[in-house]
């Protein structure tokens, strides 16, 4: 079906997410942000793809440019996809997921599997910082961070958030990404990873690694989730530096999709 483009602001809850739907007849591609991310991380991506596909990119709330919302928890981010595929008329998304991105994908995949094609998970995995000590490390790791964040909403690494709000998406974040693997290991839908390497923003010597590596065990019992590819750069310049592996992961998987349904 050749779906018409459309950008505009879409009413849920009590916020506005701000969309981009490119249209066309191509298989549709619904990307998913990082925590505090906005859409144009997806530029060169959508770019690599180019026009056989139709892309789909939405900012969450409090990011880019949509509204501020008295609810930035993950069951919202849930409710936003919904909301985001019920608007746009897309009944069966290749969703790709950076990050947090990822993490809502693998849950959003779980709870709706007849209503996802397939996914691709770049640089998200199932371990986090938990407890009253991680909890505590991520507040204070904001609470220092706390006059960059404005700056940070600008160049769209950063949510228009208090510091404690941002540590609270964070906190609850960590918790559901550690709980995460019986969530990866019973996906009935095919997901490939695409991996960052080394530590990022936030995290301490040789950690991401180590988080990393407690993907083999999924990998181990579930034939539906393979790595795609590993790349050199981190967590955070993954999108930017590597963009060609995450489109690559993506017609990897339309391949063994077919014909667009």
């Amino acid at each position: 079906m050749n779906s018409p483009a459309w950008t505009g602001m879409l009413p849920v809850d009590d916020t506005e997410p701000y969309v981009r739907d490119t249209g066309g007849p191509g298989r549709p591609v619904v990307y998913l942000n990082g925590a505090y991310a906005d859409q144009k991380h997806w530029k060169r991506v959508i770019a690599d793809l180019g026009p056989d596909y139709r892309h789909i990119t939405y900012d969450e709330r409090a990011r880019g440019k949509s509204k501020r919302s008295a609810d930035y928890s993950f069951e919202a981010c849930l409710r936003d996809l919904d909301a985001v595929l019920d608007a746009r008329g897309v009944e069966k998304p290749l969703l790709v997921g950076w990050s947090y991105g990822g993490i809502i994908g693998w849950h959003w995949t779980d709870r709706n599997p007849d209503r996802v094609l397939a996914a691709v998970t770049v640089d998200a995995f199932p371990v986090g910082l938990t407890g009253e000590a991680g909890r505590e490390r991520i507040r204070k790791m904001f609470r220092q961070w706390r006059l960059l964040l404005p700056i940070a909403a600008l160049f769209g690494l950063g949510a228009r958030m208090s510091a404690d709000e941002h540590a609270d998406v964070n906190i609850e974040l960590n918790q559901i990404a550690a709980d995460s693997v019986p969530i990866l290991e019973r996906l009935t839908r095919p997901m490939r990873f695409v991996m960052a390497t080394g530590d990022s923003l936030g995290s301490e010597a040789g950690e991401m690694e180590q988080g990393r590596k407690v993907l083999a065990q999924v990998l181990a019992t579930n034939p539906n989730v393979k790595v795609s590819a590993k790349v050199a750069s981190n967590h955070s310049k993954i999108l930017r530096n590597d963009s060609p592996a995450v489109a690559q992961a993506v017609r990897e998987l339309a391949a063994t999709l077919g014909s667009v349904q």
